[in-house]
């Protein structure tokens, strides 16, 4: 191991960061390597990611059935009707398909699949195998369409391509395919799509909930408990709130310049920032209605009111803990940091597989000095840093897991997977009481990390 800095591998260095020792540069999006399963991930799996939760529509994957099952039920979205998006069908590709070409195997399974659950819609995704052998997915979508009467729609998601974000843009453009082809009647004009939330463990109905009790109505869920036929007449909002900016801040640029839709970045993570969002966009309502700033001050101070007495004694005893985050978006980064020093503690690592240079400019802002700022990981150096750090709390997603299991330190899982709703005033709370219960645990004082001292 090289021991300046802990950098495991050189060609990594130009990835670490650290706040104080030098001026702020980093390297960061950079291409994923074809055929591995890195932090980052490939252009088919972003793609995946963003168009699961569509619940209604039909998710077929063109590819070796390997694909399939690596983004098998790859998120914790919910629905609040059909579940058609959980089920994982793949043209399983042989080698007598890659020679002869696949297109008539897709044709076969996409009519019997239709035929068999009646879809809304139906996503064909593009793995890289299909790049390679040259299947028209745009032919054979077009001429299935025709046939089924439902849009088929192909995902250029070939995962040699780039690196996830390029996945994201895939799917923006899937998406954008829908957008505009239905029926705008009576939308109210205080209204907006949810952009870039998921639904994991139901978050996306906390938010509509925070909406509806400033007045305002919501259109389409881009993509948690999404449905196809809200995504055709999703061009009728007035504004586009984005929350995971990396995943669909590609689709609302696009609906910008279509159809003159506005868009705010937002977050519901955190206390601050989750207020900040509702009053957001409550001035852009104000001149539609007056009334809606007050409305939303009375929301927020209603929820503050029992938000605060409970988090005082989780602060109490968590108070100069240290808090390492890496997470898949940076966006969430950023509200992560604010709501670990609203519990007293400090961050001292923070990372994520696709923040841009500007995102890691503003987590170095935004972080004390000493804190190391990474671009997609490894877990050689992840568990370096966090027993260089000494720390005591782990926030990630399932790949970061076992690593934090493995050096005796808790675990918040903040990503795919997570049970909890940590969206929200009532999600800042619940992520109170999931940090305090881990770092506090008395397991703790069993692990190897926290007995070399005492044995020596």
């Amino acid at each position: 191991m090289n021991t300046d800095h802990s950098v495991i591998f050189q060609e990594r260095k130009d990835q670490i960061h650290r706040k104080g020792e030098e001026p702020f540069e980093i390297s960061c999006n950079k291409e994923s390597l074809a055929g591995a399963v890195s932090q980052r991930a490939c252009v088919f799996c972003g793609s995946r990611v963003v168009l699961y939760p569509i619940a209604d529509a039909l998710h077929l994957v063109h590819g070796p059935i390997g694909c399939a099952a690596y983004t098998w039920d790859i998120r914790g979205a919910l629905s609040s009707g059909p579940e058609l998006h959980r089920l994982s069908f793949s043209t399983d590709l042989q080698e007598k398909d890659v020679i002869f070409g696949g297109e008539e195997k897709l044709t076969r399974a996409l009519v019997e699949l239709i035929d068999r659950h009646s879809p809304n819609a139906a996503f064909v995704y593009s793995t890289c195998i299909v790049g390679i052998i040259g299947d028209d997915l745009e032919s054979v979508c077009k001429r299935v369409s025709g046939e089924k009467g439902i849009p088929v729609i192909p995902v250029q998601s070939e995962g040699f391509k780039g690196n996830k974000r390029e996945g994201y843009h895939a799917a923006c453009n899937a998406m954008f395919r829908l957008i505009g082809t239905g029926d705008t009647t009576g939308i109210s004009p205080l209204s907006v799509n949810i952009l870039g939330d998921f639904n994991l463990a139901g978050e996306i109905w906390i938010i509509q909930e925070y909406y509806r009790r400033m007045g305002i109505e919501t259109v389409a869920n881009v993509t948690g408990d999404g449905r196809v036929d809200d995504l055709r007449r999703a061009h009728g909002a007035a504004l586009n709130v984005v929350q995971c900016s990396g995943a669909t801040m590609d689709l609302a640029k696009m609906m910008q310049e279509a159809f003159g839709i506005p868009f705010q970045r937002v977050s519901y993570f955190g206390v601050e920032d989750m207020a900040e969002s509702l009053y957001a966009v409550a001035r852009f309502f104000g001149d539609r209605d007056p009334g809606i700033m007050a409305r939303t001050q009375a929301l927020v101070k209603e929820e503050l009111s029992i938000l605060y007495p409970q988090l005082q004694k989780y602060r109490k005893a968590l108070s100069g803990k240290k808090a390492a985050i890496y997470v898949g978006g940076a966006f969430k980064a950023f509200s992560l940091v604010k709501a670990f020093r609203l519990l007293g503690m400090q961050v001292v690592l923070v990372g994520s597989q696709t923040g841009t240079e500007e995102d890691y400019q503003e987590l170095h802002e935004i972080t004390d000095d000493g804190t190391i700022i990474v671009d997609d990981s490894n877990p050689l150096e992840l568990s370096s840093f966090l027993k260089e750090k000494d720390v005591d709390v782990f926030v990630g997603g399932v790949k970061e897991r076992p690593i934090a299991y493995k050096l005796g330190v808790g675990f918040c899982d903040h990503n795919h997977e997570r049970k909890e709703p940590l969206e929200g005033f009532i999600g800042m709370l619940n992520f109170a009481k999931e940090i305090h219960a881990s770092v506090v645990s008395p397991v703790w004082r069993f692990v190897p990390r926290k007995t070399a001292g005492r044995r020596g």
